[in-house]
């Protein structure tokens, strides 16, 4: 039996991508989109995929989601964390409903398939059944290291990062990776915010394609990944790279509480011995 993957926001884009490449690798596809882009790569596809229109970030919906995989093609094996959208603004202009629309799709769009597919996995575990679940979760660079005019959308994507690890050390127990991507590809959401850069080239090798990152996260689909989990990957073009999150830096203890005068001093003491940071993007 073929294993069966769920991608998210996947009628356009970098969904698109993967889901045409998982059900190239012989995966059953289950197609999600809110609209008709969702029944258009399921006739790309074949026989082998499903179209589901359920919102992402709404709890049943979520729920309706992982059932239609194991409804359809009796199992689930790979989660593809994918949907989202941006609301650009500098902080100052930045609205609440900007804040909650991008938070949400991102973040709850991303927590809740997670939660119903790992309760399934769990249910099947404990039944006694073999699972080789996996979670590629989608952040951003902006979630890495900040993009100045995407104060939500920053916040969003490093919350999926928080979230990748803790699901990778809690799920591990039943068979479950969890990893993320941070890709750079041309999408509907980078086209115009970063037009020069998203080009298509005349000719050779088209970097920003979003077809460029599927290899990847067909692989940590794969069964052969198993031992890969809580784990970020930068991809674009033909560009891997392991993305070294937080780690503690240079450390001073004193043993008792600091008097204020004598911090300033062993703060920049510490800032001299560190790297530092990477800039945010846009900024400068």
């Amino acid at each position: 039996m073929s294993r069966v993957v769920i991608v998210t926001g996947a009628g356009r884009g970098l969904g698109r991508a993967h889901a045409l490449a998982f059900a190239a690798a012989g995966y059953s596809v289950v197609v999600n989109d809110l609209d008709d882009a969702a029944e258009e790569v399921v006739a790309e596809i074949g026989s082998q995929a499903v179209a589901n229109r359920d919102d992402v970030a709404d709890w049943d919906g979520a729920a309706r989601l992982v059932d239609a995989a194991i409804t359809e093609f009796g199992r689930l094996d790979v989660l593809v964390n994918n949907a989202g959208f941006v609301r650009d603004r500098m902080l100052v202009n930045l609205g609440e409903s900007e804040w909650d629309d991008v938070v949400r799709v991102h973040m709850k769009g991303h927590f809740a398939p997670l939660r119903h597919a790992a309760a399934h996995w769990r249910q099947q575990r404990k039944a006694g059944r073999p699972v080789t679940g996996r979670v590629i979760n989608t952040t951003s660079g902006a979630g890495l290291l900040g993009s100045v005019g995407q104060g939500n959308y920053s916040a969003a994507k490093a919350g999926i990062l928080g979230l990748t690890f803790v699901a990778a050390a809690e799920l591990g127990r039943y068979g479950v990776t969890v990893n993320a991507i941070a890709p750079a590809a041309r999408t509907r959401m980078t086209a115009d915010t970063f037009a020069a850069q998203m080009a298509a080239p005349e000719s050779g090798f088209d970097a920003m394609a979003p077809e460029n990152v599927s290899p990847l996260v067909v692989w940590l689909g794969s069964e052969e990944a198993g031992d890969v989990t809580g784990r970020v990957f930068e991809v674009e073009g033909g560009r891997i790279c392991l993305a070294d999150g937080w780690r503690r830096g240079p450390t001073v203890e004193r043993g008792e509480r600091w008097p204020i005068n004598e911090v300033g001093p062993a703060v920049r003491a510490l800032l001299d011995k560190a790297a530092p940071p990477e800039p945010v993007y846009g900024a400068g």
